[in-house]
């Protein structure tokens, strides 16, 4: 493979060998205005590594809304060329990342503004190959009249719900429309009709099993439980994508994508025979949210660091910033986890707050004001929502400096 960096040698150590000590972490941003950033790279390496092997031969595609930024980006394509195209997560972010030269983009959720769908037209008459999702005619008409509009027939794919129920529980997520066969069936006789679009793709994301954890502490039996779901769910997947692609095939569309997975469910989503490629995006940047999965365990390569401003009491250091709170439904695990030094806990009746973050340590290392506090995000690409730039680490420097999205003035949801 194509991974031209000191990889081996991040094998031969392991992790133990690798910079995870609050020390070295603490003089490679001496001095550095907190808070701040940062990414680091061996620890992204091995990550990057850990995702080919997990994903077999089967082509990867990068989810751009676990990174968001596009040096990272650019670095993952260059490590091996079975990374090839991206998941966008909104129109315009299609279009910039376009205009920086990347291309073959799958936009994973519906575009409904007329105007950005204008604005990807000009990327595809550019030669950039854009791809529209769609789950229901109202998605279709719009992009068919803008693709009338401007003359050109825009590639789409279709969204098939993936989710599972069992009596008195909807196991997955409530995203896609197409959730029955039937249902599928009218959309495509419909597209057929129109002529300013091509059926390209099809793609299912089986929320449940790449986005559900199986291994929280302290939560046994509902590990268990989740465990038995996932279980008896691959396998009703694994039916329903085959049936939806046998049908879209049948129909006469060429499928060229056939996408599934993410980082949570590779080692089941590689098994099924029509999938043509994988998405993974979590998996790079590792926040701590997918410390909590059974089958895998990759590095801690992305965080933030705060500083100490306050000492109120014995073992409690109040740190400026870090309530960088995460999306989805309100838990514990969306808070940042404070991972450097070691030991560090978040107080359970303040936990990370706007402006302030206190947090308990009764550790070995003798903390004092102005010293950082390292954590963890719970999701991967927000982290870069809240910082203009990455401090990139390696060989126990700041080796670069790189633009977020939020740092190139971007913010597209």
């Amino acid at each position: 493979m194509g991974f031209k960096v000191d990889l081996l040698l991040i094998i031969k150590i392991g992790v133990s060998g690798l910079k995870l000590n609050y020390t070295k972490y603490k003089e490679i941003f001496e001095g550095k205005k907190l808070p701040l950033a940062f990414v680091d790279m061996e620890l992204l390496d091995e990550n990057i590594h850990q995702v080919l092997q997990r994903s077999k031969n089967i082509p990867i595609r990068i989810a751009s809304k676990s990174v968001r930024c596009a040096y990272i980006l650019d670095y993952i394509f260059k490590a091996d060329n079975q990374f090839q195209g991206i998941m966008s997560f909104s129109g315009s972010e299609a279009v910039f990342l376009s205009q920086k030269g990347f291309d073959d983009i799958l936009i994973a959720y519906p575009v409904t503004n007329a105007e950005v769908i204008e604005d990807i037209c000009k990327e595809i008459k550019n030669g950039s190959y854009i791809n529209l999702m769609t789950d229901k005619l109202d998605h279709v008409h719009l992009i068919n009249e803008v693709g009338k509009k401007h003359k050109v027939k825009i590639p789409i794919s279709v969204d098939i719900d993936m989710s599972v129920d069992f009596p008195g529980l909807h196991f997955g997520v409530w995203r896609s429309s197409i959730r029955k066969p039937n249902t599928l069936k009218s959309l495509l006789e419909e597209i057929k009709k129109m002529e300013f679009v091509s059926l390209d793709g099809v793609m299912g994301y089986e929320a449940q099993i790449a986005g559900v954890m199986d291994k929280v502490e302290g939560k046994w039996l509902m590990n268990n439980v989740i465990r038995s779901l996932k279980k008896f769910s691959i396998n009703k997947i694994a039916d329903k994508r085959k049936k939806a692609v046998d049908m879209i095939r049948a129909m006469g569309f060429d499928l060229k994508i056939v996408n599934g997975g993410g980082t949570g469910s590779l080692e089941s989503t590689i098994k099924e025979d029509v999938i043509t490629e994988v998405t993974v995006g979590s998996g790079f940047f590792n926040s701590h949210l997918f410390d909590n999965y059974r089958t895998f365990r990759h590095q801690p390569a992305a965080g933030f660091a705060c500083a100490i401003n306050r000492h109120p009491d014995k073992n409690i250091y109040t740190c400026s910033g870090g309530g960088y709170i995460a999306s989805g439904s309100t838990e514990k695990l969306k808070a940042p986890l404070p991972f450097l030094p070691n030991g560090a806990k978040l107080i359970k009746n303040e936990g990370a707050g706007e402006v302030q973050t206190p947090i308990i340590y009764k550790g070995k290392e003798t903390l004092k004001i102005g010293d950082p506090v390292f954590f963890r995000h719970s999701k991967a690409g927000e982290l870069c929502e809240r910082f203009n730039k990455l401090n990139l680490i390696r060989n126990n420097k700041i080796d670069k400096v790189v633009p977020t999205y939020r740092g190139e003035g971007m913010c597209f949801l």
